[in-house]
């Protein structure tokens, strides 16, 4: 139950996010959004030096030309002097619902009905008095400009003319724009002057924060264009929008709802998201945007920012603004959002999230639940390397988020992901967390007494490695051995007998430990070690191999240390010479002892056979004697056949090796070393001889000058006194 349960749960918190992802709900779009805002933060749109301005109607203007509404021929008067500067286009983001009430027709309708006011009446029909919205009008129809209106889920006064034609390379885009019951229009008079026509509608998301800009909306019967696109339609003289929706024309819908994925208004591309908004990529208020509408009328503008501009002209001033909440502003003037979409357009600093973006952030999630949960499969990776493989895992999420907003400006969520991830490994490890500790308590507690501390971790950090009780393994045995320590005993106290033990054993242990061995015992002066066990080890004989050859060299180190001191106290000094054995093979390996004592160790023939080989270290003059099959184990050894022996307890002989210390071994003095050993077995004593003396030659630091010394004594022995035919070349160990 508990095996399956560490399986179950997290597929089911994976499902379970895949699920919520799928569903989307509001809370994770927020969240989304918050880490998008967060990405804009970090690093907004640069501020380009484009055609767009804004005409702000704002508190010096107030203050300037009087309250609002101005008379409808200040603003007659206003449009013609950016259409005589050379504005390319110029929008209104102000609704003209009512007539001007400044209008002199307008203030006789105020009039009482008397006598006089209708002599004025009659008198002001014959003299042609002007009408304002008509002198605004005019300036309207003199140039390409656009008008603004807002449709509402309310009261209508009347449906929004359109202005501009729509082809749709796709599904119907009405099926996907954001959709409203009614409207309200500026008068048909000035509408009707206007080139464009477009929505001012900013929809913001459910946290309040506008992130996107509807280029259309629809009333159900028609599609309007956003102020924006129809100031850039009529800028350009262009006469159609063409939107292109997801499945029309090669665009992909992967896992996502089709919908709009482009809009193509004159020249300019827009990608869109499914419902036709334009991503705000913030840039945060500007002032080199923006120029006062009584610098325009005064004369003061800098004409050349206005040749060639699209100028938006709506109020920052108090009271009547329009106040967004945006990724970089708590409140910012509704124009400066349709400018800021002209300036993406213009400048193609599109912030985007291609319709396969649900999808594939869908899929991230399983893919990432499943990354960070396989580890937990593999039963001998610890937990630390599954926490750090998760880690990397989320943080590769985010890093490719925010390269994804950094180099193409495309909006991927890391957040859910991750979040989905971390889920999964508590979810994961918590069982494994739980179920390792109690294991690692009960390893602690049986090894502590009788293994060094670095493996008693080592293996309560991985306990399914260790099978407790009596088993049989495939181990390599190491035994290390003083070379006339009771003589050197002799010279010294006894406190100077432990001090030089302690001296020894250290670097010794150490040398075995490093290379993963296990300290079996110690006695006396010599250590007892092997290999792949508890701890599985498939190199255990080119580990023990390497750990021979690094007590090796440690002991020169350590001989040069007490040199020293020797020299240093004024005393003979002391030199340490060691013998190693070395046997791979099967062995019964656990706890062995009584109910009162127990120890960790090895037993078995091969044992006994490692500690033979040790013994034979004096026989041939080297420090270390390794058996045939500890020599096949380890490849990259360079090892030279010592005899073919039968030592003391055992009938089967075995073939011995010696593992050179010197790094580079002349090929030629193995071919001679092998031919002497056969010459020698034929009984073809005068070729032994010769090569014995080639092989000396050859010999790096005289390192096996007792192995020839002996095979020179050897065959002077056997010269004299032949073995006869039958003599199989088997030396025969008569000590241990």
């Amino acid at each position: 139950m508990t095996r399956w349960l560490k399986i179950l749960l997290p597929l089911l918190v994976i499902l379970l996010a895949v699920g919520v992802r799928a569903v989307d709900p509001v809370a994770l779009q927020e969240l989304r959004f918050k880490v998008f805002d967060a990405y804009q933060r970090f690093s907004p749109r640069p501020y380009p030096d484009t055609p767009v301005v804004v005409i702000d109607i704002d508190n010096p203007s107030l203050d300037r030309q009087g309250q609002w509404p101005w008379p409808r021929t200040l603003l007659g008067e206003l449009t013609g002097k950016l259409q005589q500067a050379g504005a390319a286009a110029i929008a209104f983001d102000i609704i003209f619902a009512e007539p001007d009430r400044t209008s002199p027709d307008q203030v006789m309708e105020s009039w009482p009905q008397t006598s006089r006011t209708a002599a004025l009446r009659r008198l002001a029909s014959e003299d042609g008095l002007p009408n304002h919205d008509r002198i605004f009008a005019d300036s309207l129809a003199a140039g390409r400009t656009v008008t603004g209106f807002a449709l509402d889920n309310g009261a209508t006064n009347s449906a929004p003319p359109v202005k501009a034609g729509f082809a749709a390379s796709g599904p119907d885009p009405k099926r996907f724009v954001p959709r409203f019951d009614g409207a309200v229009s500026n008068i048909a008079v000035l509408s009707k002057a206007a080139s464009g026509n477009g929505s001012l509608n900013v929809i913001p998301e459910s946290d309040g924060v506008v992130r996107r800009i509807p280029l259309f909306v629809t009333d159900g019967e028609s599609l309007y264009p956003s102020l924006a696109a129809e100031a850039l339609r009529v800028a350009q003289g262009a006469s159609t929008y063409l939107v292109k929706s997801a499945g029309a024309g090669g665009a992909a819908s992967l896992g996502s709802e089709s919908g709009i994925t482009a809009v193509k208004i004159g020249r300019a591309v827009l990608p869109t998201d499914p419902s036709g908004r334009i991503w705000l990529y913030d840039s945060g208020h500007r002032p080199e945007r923006t120029i006062s509408a009584w610098k325009v009328l005064s004369g003061e503008a800098d004409p050349a920012r206005l040749r060639g501009a699209i100028a938006i002209v709506g109020s920052s001033a108090a009271g009547l603004k329009d106040q967004h909440a945006t990724p970089l502003s708590p409140g910012i003037a509704g124009v400066t959002l349709h400018a800021q979409m002209l300036e993406q357009v213009l400048t193609g600093s599109f912030l985007g999230r291609p319709d396969w973006a649900n999808g594939a952030e869908t899929l991230a999630v399983l893919l990432i639940g499943l990354l960070v949960f396989a580890p937990f499969l593999l039963p001998r990776l610890p937990m630390l390397w599954s926490a750090g493989f998760g880690a990397i895992v989320v943080a590769g999420v985010v890093v490719v988020s925010w390269q994804a907003f950094a180099i193409w400006q495309w909006l991927f969520d890391p957040m859910y992901p991750a979040m989905t991830g971390v889920a999964v490994y508590v979810a994961a490890s918590l069982p494994r967390y739980l179920e390792v500790e109690g294991e690692k308590r009960r390893i602690r507690a049986a090894f502590a007494q009788y293994m060094a501390p670095s493996l008693v971790e080592q293996l309560a950090g991985n306990p399914k490695r260790l099978r407790l009780g009596g088993e049989t393994r495939d181990l390599t045995l190491l035994f290390c051995d003083i070379r006339g320590f009771t003589s050197l005993a002799e010279k010294m106290d006894a406190d100077e007998v432990t001090r030089l033990l302690n001296r020894f054993l250290t670097p010794m242990s150490d040398a075995i430990m490093e290379t993963g061995g296990t300290i079996d015992k110690y006695m006396g002066d010599a250590i007892m070690a092997f290999w792949n066990a508890p701890l599985d080890d498939p190199d255990h004989a080119a580990h023990a191999c390497r750990a021979a050859q690094e007590m090796r060299r440690r002991l020169v180190d350590l001989n040069a240390g007490i040199a020293r001191d020797s020299a240093a106290d004024g005393k003979e000094p002391v030199e340490i010479r060691i013998g190693i054995g070395l046997n791979s093979g099967p062995c019964s390996v656990g706890n062995m002892g009584s109910n009162r004592r127990f120890d960790y160790s090895a037993l078995g023939d091969n044992v006994n056979l490692a500690s033979r080989l040790e013994g034979q270290c004096k026989t041939y003059g080297v420090e270390v004697v390794i058996s045939e099959t500890t020599c096949a184990g380890a490849e990259d050894v360079t090892a030279v056949e010592l005899d073919l022996i039968r030592v003391k307890g055992r009938r089967d002989p075995v073939r011995i090796y010696t593992v050179l210390a010197a790094p580079d071994v002349p090929e030629d003095l193995t071919a001679k070393h092998a031919e002497m050993l056969a010459a020698y077995r034929a009984q073809d004593w005068d070729r032994a001889e010769a090569l014995i003396a080639e092989c000396r030659t050859l010999m790096p630091d005289g390192e096996l000058s007792g192995v020839y010394d002996l095979y020179t004594a050897r065959v002077a022995e056997l010269r004299a006194d032949p073995p006869g035919d039958d003599w199989d070349g088997v030396f025969e160990a008569t000590t241990k």
